[in-house]
């Protein structure tokens, strides 16, 4: 059940900007200059630079370089290499990380796999809390049917209503049979998503998974005008609406 997720990343210290990740299937500091220069090309006209640079320490220090978080636009994007081939990606925005438009163009550009993966507790309570989640995105480097997904299984609450959703082709490893569980949040759990991930190679909810032998992480930061409406938050401002 989604209410009692055990065993989050940091604990869920870190939420909203940890509840939802990116993952690339290729080198962090490669993923952050191919970013970096995409994103480059988009803000010039706006007279924004995107400059990249390494971050070294503790997970949470490399977290804490994403501090502000900053809305309505995004302004910092940082990539954690892992004990793994494949490489986090986390953004600075109010809502938390929304790595599904970019990772699924990275994929592509890369010319290798991109995950979403998103864990949220379900803690609504009369309108207070968060509306619970768990979802994995699989994209490829190539147009499938529906532009690059490949697979998606997901099981979230939308606005107090339970909704199962799952599309592809499913991987050999996954538990079909529990697709058909009488309540919806049991079709697709917390523990399925840590085992589903476990046999793409991720352990994403280990902090040790993260940073492995002293490497540093890569961040990328706009530099240059904001929008009028620009606004600065800490991480505590950001957690007392969730």
């Amino acid at each position: 059940m989604t209410e009692n997720m055990k065993g989050l990343l940091l604990e869920d210290r870190w939420a909203p900007l940890t509840s939802e990740l990116g993952f690339l299937e290729t080198d962090a500091e490669h993923a952050a200059r191919a970013f970096a220069a995409w994103h480059a090309k988009l803000q010039a006209p706006r007279g924004i630079a995107v400059e990249v640079r390494p971050v070294s320490g503790s997970l949470e220090q490399a977290l804490s370089a994403l501090l502000p978080i900053t809305t309505p636009e995004v302004q910092r994007q940082l990539f954690l290499p892992t004990r793994s081939p494949w490489t986090a990606y986390l953004e600075n925005g109010w809502g938390g990380t929304d790595a599904s438009s970019a990772m699924s163009y990275m994929a592509q550009t890369l010319g290798c796999r991109g995950l979403r993966v998103v864990a949220v507790p379900n803690t609504i309570r009369k309108d207070k809390g968060r509306f619970g989640a768990v979802m994995l995105e699989v994209y490829g480097p190539h147009r499938t049917e529906w532009l690059n997904y490949v697979r998606v299984v997901s099981a979230s609450n939308d606005g107090g209503h339970w909704v199962f959703d799952q599309s592809g082709e499913p991987f050999p490893f996954e538990k079909v049979e529990q697709y058909q569980a009488r309540r919806v949040k049991d079709r697709f759990t917390f523990d399925m998503l840590k085992e589903y991930l476990r046999h793409l190679g991720l352990s994403p909810f280990e902090e040790d998974f993260y940073l492995p032998n002293g490497a540093p992480a890569w961040l990328v930061e706009r530099k240059g005008p904001v929008l009028p409406t620009h606004a600065e938050f800490t991480l505590a401002q950001a957690r007392e609406e969730f």
